[in-house]
């Protein structure tokens, strides 16, 4: 007598081919990737036009006027000068984040507010910013510093601790003091205060005006769509469990916090991630301004050296590679809001 299949039989294949098709895929995809390779490597040979890596170990011959973590000087390698820029990147696109989507969920909250006027200020403030070119902002911003601020000899200053003028942002603060070229015998921890002279203001904690003036446009323009995906999460729950929690005694905090949040951040962190790649893309508008981010090295770098398609290679793979850790850490993120079954 005929006996049917078993049923995870078909499932297997139907697996099993899938596979199959995954891995010829990503196989074709490699050989058209190294074929492609191949023939650019053939046609700068064919010209004359040197390539390859070996460029990142020569001295760079230029300095960095804003580093993080790195000491730079013109004596250091390429590879090192691309090492600042990722770091003053990652730097700056840090608090971006953490500072957009501070000013994003209080605007997004306060939009969902039933008071008329601070919905029509927050309403107001979203379009206004979210259409508004990030360039101009940005540019915007820098004018605002070394234009409009007092001169560095006469700085506003803010609870004694804040020092604000056209050179930047000075403020107090605990630093790690490290022995540098056998000057200071030990590491120590010493509170930093700044000190106004008719030189400026004499600082070892300082924000330039470029980084503040590209880290406060990527803030404020990147809240404003943050605000707008907290706004729209937040009218996603349904009005029936914001009720019956007034129902059982529940202040508005309280259902904001246990009821309307969790549910709504299960359908804001997908397009919260795209707006976190978005900004660290747009960091990359920091060369308008000067500030020595990875785009700006990589493009003193090319004039330098004329291997533009290393550079190009090179600032193309660490932003994917800065995307890709993005999108890792808020898909793990997103594993902890899901339903259980």
């Amino acid at each position: 007598m005929f006996q049917p299949m078993p049923a995870h039989f078909f499932k297997s294949k139907q697996t099993l081919k899938e596979w199959v098709l995954q891995i010829s895929l990503l196989i074709g995809l490699g050989l058209v990737f190294v074929w492609l390779g191949h023939q650019t490597w053939m046609n700068l040979k064919s010209r004359g036009i040197q390539s390859g890596f070996d460029f990142l170990f020569d001295p760079a011959g230029f300095d960095i006027g804003e580093t993080t973590w790195i000491d730079f000087d013109s004596a250091e390698s390429y590879w090192v000068a691309f090492a600042v820029g990722l770091l003053n990147t990652i730097k700056v696109s840090s608090l971006g984040i953490a500072f957009a989507s501070l000013l994003g969920l209080a605007l997004g909250l306060a939009a969902s507010s039933k008071i008329w006027v601070l919905k029509a200020i927050c309403r107001t403030y979203i379009e206004l910013i979210r259409n508004v070119p990030l360039l101009i902002q940005l540019l915007s911003w820098y004018v605002l510093w070394v234009e409009y601020l007092p001169p560095a000899s006469d700085p506003l200053i803010l609870l004694q601790s804040l020092f604000i003028s056209q050179e930047g942002l000075s403020f107090s603060g605990w630093v790690w003091m490290i022995p540098i070229n056998g000057t200071f015998m030990d590491g120590h921890l010493w509170w930093n205060t700044p000190v106004v002279t008719p030189d400026g203001v004499q600082s070892a904690l300082n924000a330039s005006p470029e980084f503040l003036s590209i880290l406060m446009a990527l803030s404020v323009y990147t809240s404003a769509f943050i605000a707008e995906i907290v706004r729209a999460g937040i009218a996603s729950v349904p009005k029936g469990q914001v009720l019956a929690a007034q129902s059982i005694g529940l202040k508005s905090a309280q259902v904001n916090r246990w009821i309307v949040l969790p549910q709504a951040t299960r359908l804001i962190l997908p397009p919260l991630t795209n707006q976190y790649l978005n900004l660290i893309k747009n960091s990359s508008l920091a060369v308008a301004v000067g500030f020595p981010d990875l785009v700006s090295i990589g493009n003193t770098a090319l004039n330098q050296t004329g291997r533009a398609v290393e550079c190009i290679t090179i600032l193309m793979l660490v932003y994917l590679v800065l995307s890709i850790v993005v999108s890792f850490l808020m898909n793990h993120l997103g594993h902890g809001f899901a339903f259980k079954k």
